[in-house]
């Protein structure tokens, strides 16, 4: 399993192929103050953008982030980290 480190942020290309098929939502950070200030729960960006802004601000992804294969896990979940790892 990797750990991502989003310190340093990722192109608009990792992100892609990163979360591929998956709802690109899922991998925003709501506790970030853009994703506040710009009321992204009930008004969320396109895909294009939202790729765009979590480039931009790497504050924006939500963290941690697992991939263990082709399976990756946002945020932490101990029981969804212990299922991804047995």
């Amino acid at each position: 399993m990797d750990e991502i480190d989003l310190g340093k942020g990722l192109s608009v290309a990792e992100l892609e192929a990163l979360i591929g098929d998956d709802d690109y939502k899922l991998y925003l950070n709501g506790k970030n103050e853009l994703y506040r200030d710009r009321k992204m729960k009930d008004n969320p960006p396109g895909r294009r953008e939202a790729l765009r802004l979590m480039s931009e601000n790497p504050n924006l992804v939500k963290r941690p982030l697992f991939v263990y294969g082709k399976r990756v896990l946002q945020g932490f979940d101990e029981e969804a980290v212990r299922k991804l790892l047995s």
